[in-house]
């Protein structure tokens, strides 16, 4: 798609009748749909303290929305115009019209937004499936990508740890349905508190406040009709660019990416192994790498202060823009 082609935009309050519930908006946010043919992607902004700074986009993980930056936007909003996307089926993006939610079909969605906005090139961040899926971009775009940002990137391993085998197994046909049925019983909170025990090093660290919210986000992800296909799809996706080899493989990828890239990886996490990230500083050319002993999965809302200070200092060594 070229930059020639404008997105329609409406606001969230516009869009309210489709919604089951209404997603969260945390203030000082703004959340819009924008509408591009077969697809629909919501955004979430943070705009900058201060006209003119460099635009970023956040990219997710598995089972995650643009909610997971909420904890890093605001640290960053004195050195980039922030922008979270809802990669298609999750969080508050409908399906795409061709349900393909492959690594490059998200990557593909990542890349149409950037072409009609016109935003590009961007400090693109993204984690674990939201890793992967930056990856792709920073190395097939390189246009669109000044800086890339990876916390926990789902790259290839050929020995997954145990704790990852049920996301996994999740990409296996009829899994997603069987395991939709036997836990129907469970309460949001029960699958919340489940989830933070796989992505926190700490779950102790999660505040009251954001159990709070987390259910009740889980609770609006458990009434839409595709939530466990997009999972399950999503998941194969995963597990299919785990199988690529040769150039499209993203270990191949991550070699031709030119941007200066960030990686952080948590030494507690359950689902993307610590041992990858000497690989990973090997696969990115002149990268630099963040190590936080205590991290799980998701160390932008786990120790949001250091992967901020960690991004100041790359921008800083990139010329500050």
């Amino acid at each position: 798609m070229s930059s020639t082609e404008l997105p329609e935009t409406r606001t969230a309050a516009a869009s309210s009748a489709s919604r089951i519930r209404a997603v969260r908006i945390a203030e000082g946010e703004e959340l819009r749909s924008v509408a591009l043919p077969g697809l629909t992607l919501t955004v979430r902004a943070r705009p900058g303290n201060r006209p003119g700074l460099p635009p970023a986009l956040y990219v997710h993980g598995l089972g995650g929305s643009s909610q997971n930056w909420s904890a890093l936007m605001p640290l960053l909003a004195d050195h980039v115009d922030g922008e979270a996307v809802d990669l298609p089926g999750f969080g508050d993006s409908p399906p795409p019209d061709d349900g393909n939610y492959s690594i490059t079909g998200h990557a593909r969605a990542v890349i149409r937004l950037l072409d009609a906005g016109g935003r590009g090139p961007v400090h693109l961040l993204g984690n674990s499936l939201g890793g992967a899926v930056a990856t792709r971009v920073a190395a097939v775009r390189p246009d669109l990508v000044r800086t890339l940002t990876l916390v926990s990137p789902a790259l290839p391993e050929l020995r997954a740890q145990r704790t990852a085998w049920p996301t996994a197994l999740l990409a296996v046909p009829g899994v997603a349905s069987f395991f939709a049925r036997l836990t129907k019983d469970w309460t949001a909170e029960q699958r919340v508190k489940g989830v933070l025990a796989l992505c926190y090093g700490d779950p102790g660290l999660v505040t009251d406040e954001g159990l709070r919210h987390a259910v009740e986000e889980m609770e609006r992800r458990l009434e839409l009709p595709y939530f466990w296909d997009v999972m399950a799809r999503s998941s194969r996706g995963i597990v299919d660019a785990y199988t690529l080899g040769g150039q499209h493989g993203l270990w191949r990828q991550a070699e031709r990416v030119l941007a200066p890239t960030l990686l952080v990886y948590g030494r507690r996490d359950r689902l993307v192994s610590y041992r990858m990230a000497r690989k990973a500083a090997a696969a990115f050319r002149g990268s630099r790498l963040l190590t936080l002993p205590d991290a799980g999965h998701v160390a932008m809302m786990e120790y949001p202060e250091a992967v901020a200070q960690a991004f100041r200092d790359l921008i800083a060594d990139d010329g500050g823009s």
